[in-house]
């Protein structure tokens, strides 16, 4: 039942959408013709383009008026959850615990540190950054970096105020607190060297491509020495230290190719050394651990293999295998400790820990840390000393809050250091989580995370917020979030769904939703809603579906293909023109996309875009209410996409279904980056889909 005073009516009469000029833009590739008649809502310095996005910000205001109060209870729901003055678990580095605090009605944390010695908790803190101080106008404050000298007097860290995603290089002493004069614009990676007053940073290209190193001296007064540049537009370069402390290394990657050099970081006017040239279709990574890199690599097999180099000559001839390829299992990533190797994997959708003691050179003893939910989460947390017999991690799950654990990796034994509070009286044992697999038409299992209250199910389809993402390889875990359950308690299910593209079972799992397999992203989603449906867990009536970025371009393909899929869609900064995007070559990220999407001047590659391109695919005919979400200043994702999709649907469309346009006016592509703003957003979020589904009482429950 829909309270009337929550819930006025849906769309006031007298409201019209914005309705945005056409001015036809003619692109021709391969003897295709193309109009494009929003191609002008490019220009971000035209004062028509931004007042033309404020008047879609307008409309968006005036039809969400009616839910002003239900964003209200919703938002209160949330930050009742939070702890508002908090504090994390500290870390050891180099003589000092490190740690981060929030204090109540402050957007941001504050970095913080203590001596590491007997009577810490007695000594007073050192504020290193405080974000709250740093954020300009208090709009937006991002940190990249966030790196300590190895004597623990200087700190260089890297910050974001626009949300483009291009950050400012710091330097400040902590002995005096004073900011240093060393600055340097669009900085994508930094490290120091064991020297204290050396820094190897990288930078960006106006592609936003991180494609030179430098290296800085502090309190120089001669210009940085310029390194090394990337040539190929495909490949990013990535400067960090081993956790060793021993050596520096520079990764240059595309997605699909690597390579790695090394550096002593005591010596870091040396000369860097290359591993291994790169090579077509060939990955690998590497970390150290004494006589010998350890290198994580695919040349035996898509999911990887590991094997060991020695650093006096560590040419591909001389690697020796220690863990072999495995079929079913993704070898993720490698952290050395002086005494035992991590691996992080992947198995049928899974994600795992495997220990492994270190005798030398040797491989000992080998276990994995065990999990017992059906679906869960679980990550390497601040693990920065090399000697330490302590591994900790983070453990969460769709009912489990995110829980800090230090895992002893002699005696397997786990310690639970924090979990994450949530007020008001949660109990995870009130919710079921589960793992099922949905059949695609071909055969693969595509496999779903659900939770919701227990008994749920009991009373027929249930309203469902099925989420997908399915591309670049990365996977998408069944993480806890607080904020749901504001829904989860209003009936609701919650549903993940691992579709290729992705990478929970492994490289052939990115591989089939990727390049010319891409619509199998699209099918395997629309085919998990299908089942879903027919399994009573829902109904197309009481279907959401919501997915950011490329999981907005999902949006749009499963809003082309199947409009009567489901009642509402939220996109999120979605990828709506594809064909547009990756024709366009000045762009930030299209020429290394080339290897994720194709290459538009390959015809074959080009035809198969614009088979599934939304934007492109936009027809006359009924779609889902829909929440179409951006920022101005997205760097990943340029706002202009969700605009012109925006506009030329609403040419289109030939439903009465509400279609709004947000766009926030001084973030990027994660929205805003204050915590208490963030509520705020999902909050607008919720209230858009119970409106819709009409599922609020008098009390917004």
């Amino acid at each position: 039942m829909v309270d009337k005073s929550l819930l006025t009516e849906e769309k006031p009469a007298f409201v019209q959408p914005p309705v945005a000029r056409k001015e036809t833009n003619i692109s021709i590739l391969h003897g295709d013709r193309r109009e494009d008649d929003y191609y002008w809502l490019r220009d971000k310095g035209n004062p028509e383009v931004v007042e033309y996005l404020e008047a879609e910000n307008a409309y968006t205001n005036v039809v969400m008026k009616s839910t002003d109060k239900l964003q209200d209870v919703l938002y209160q729901e949330m930050l009742a959850r939070v702890q508002q003055t908090d504090l994390t678990v500290p870390y050891r580095e180099n003589g000092y615990i490190y740690y981060l605090r929030t204090e109540e009605a402050k957007q941001y944390p504050i970095h913080c540190r203590k001596k590491d010695v007997p009577e810490s908790r007695d000594l007073p803190e050192q504020i290193l950054l405080n974000l709250n101080e740093m954020a300009e106008n208090g709009k937006y404050i991002a940190l990249g970096a966030f790196k300590v000298s190895d004597d623990g007097t200087m700190l260089a860290y890297t910050t974001d105020n626009t949300g483009f995603r291009e950050y400012t290089l710091h330097v400040r002493d902590l002995r005096t607190g004073e900011t240093l004069p060393d600055r340097v614009e669009k900085v994508s990676s930094v490290a120091w060297a064991a020297d204290n007053r050396t820094l190897l940073y990288t930078v960006e290209d106006s592609a936003k491509r991180s494609y030179r190193l430098y290296r800085h001296t502090l309190a120089a007064t001669s210009p940085d020495t310029f390194l090394y540049e990337e040539k190929d537009e495909r490949f990013r370069i990535h400067v960090e230290r081993s956790r060793s402390r021993a050596f520096l290394f520079l990764t240059s990657s595309s997605y699909t190719a690597s390579e790695v050099r090394f550096l002593p970081s005591g010596y870091p006017s040396g000369e860097w050394k290359l591993i291994a040239p790169r090579e077509t279709e060939h990955e690998y990574f590497a970390d150290h651990h004494g006589e010998l890199f350890f290198i994580r690599t695919n040349s035996a097999g898509r999911n990887y293999r590991l094997v060991t180099a020695p650093v006096v000559d560590p040419r591909r001839e001389k690697w020796q295998e220690v863990i072999p390829h495995r079929s079913s299992v993704m070898l993720t990533g490698v952290e050395t400790f002086a005494q035992h190797l991590i691996l992080t994997e992947r198995e049928d959708a899974l994600p795992h820990i495997r220990v492994i003691a270190l005798r030398g050179s040797t491989l000992g003893e080998s276990h994995r840390i065990d999990f017992s939910e059906p679906a869960y989460s679980v990550s390497s947390s601040q693990n920065h000393q090399f000697d330490s017999t302590k591994f900790r991690f983070g453990y969460q799950s769709l009912a489990t809050p995110l829980s800090l654990f230090d895992y002893d990796m002699n005696t397997r034994e786990r310690a639970l250091l924090k979990q994450t509070p949530v007020l008001g009286g949660y109990e995870w044992s009130q919710y079921h989580s589960e793992r099922i697999n949905v059949p695609a038409a071909d055969g693969t299992r595509i496999p779903v995370s659900l939770v919701y209250k227990k008994n749920l199910r009991r009373n027929g389809p249930a309203p469902l917020l099925l989420y997908g993402y399915g591309s670049y390889g990365f996977s998408i875990g069944a993480s806890f979030s607080s904020s749901r359950i504001s829904l989860l308690d209003r009936g609701f299910i919650y549903a993940l769904a691992h579709i290729r593209g992705g990478g929970e079972m492994g490289k052939a799992w990115h591989d089939g939703g990727r390049m010319l397999n891409k619509k199998h992203t699209f099918t395997d989603f629309i085919v998990v809603a299908e089942f879903l449906i027919a399994h009573n867990y829902t109904s197309s009536s009481k279907l959401v579906i919501e997915g950011g970025s490329a999981g907005g371009l999902l949006m749009g393909a499963v809003a082309n293909a199947r409009p009567d899929l489901c009642k509402a869609i939220v996109s999120h900064v979605p990828f709506v023109d594809v064909l547009n995007t990756m024709s366009d070559a000045s762009l930030p990220l299209t020429v290394a996309e080339y290897e994720e999407w194709g290459n538009p001047s390959i015809k074959t590659e080009y035809t198969y875009m614009k088979t599934y391109c939304p934007y492109t695919n936009l027809e006359k005919k009924g779609y889902p209410a829909m929440l179409v979400k951006t920022s101005l200043n997205d760097s990943q994702v340029m706002y202009w996409e969700p605009a012109k999709y925006v506009a030329k649907l609403r040419t289109l469309k030939t439903d009465s279904n509400i279609l709004l346009l947000k766009i926030n006016m001084s973030a990027g592509h994660g929205g805003f980056s204050g915590r208490y703003d963030h509520l705020r957003e999902i909050a607008f979020d919720y209230a858009f889909l119970l409106w819709q589904l009409r599922l609020v009482t008098g009390d917004g429950n």
